[in-house]
């Protein structure tokens, strides 16, 4: 497995893992878990975005793998 691979495999979990803490964030009544659930959505949807770039960077550099 290329890095290029290992990297589009944990891009496709953070999204998977955003998508499911904004669910957990709208189902939750308490005020102290919704902000921890918003918190931490919003600090994958900034590791996703960093990692979408990595995913374009190895894919101009490993272009065999695309």
């Amino acid at each position: 497995m290329t890095v290029g691979s290992q990297v589009k495999g944990c891009y496709s979990s953070i999204k998977s893992i955003e998508a499911s803490l904004g669910i957990l964030s709208n189902k939750t009544q308490n005020v102290e878990s919704k902000q921890a659930f918003e918190h931490t959505e919003q600090l994958m949807k900034q590791i996703k975005n960093d990692l979408q770039k990595q995913v374009v960077m190895l894919s101009k550099q490993e272009p065999q793998y695309k």
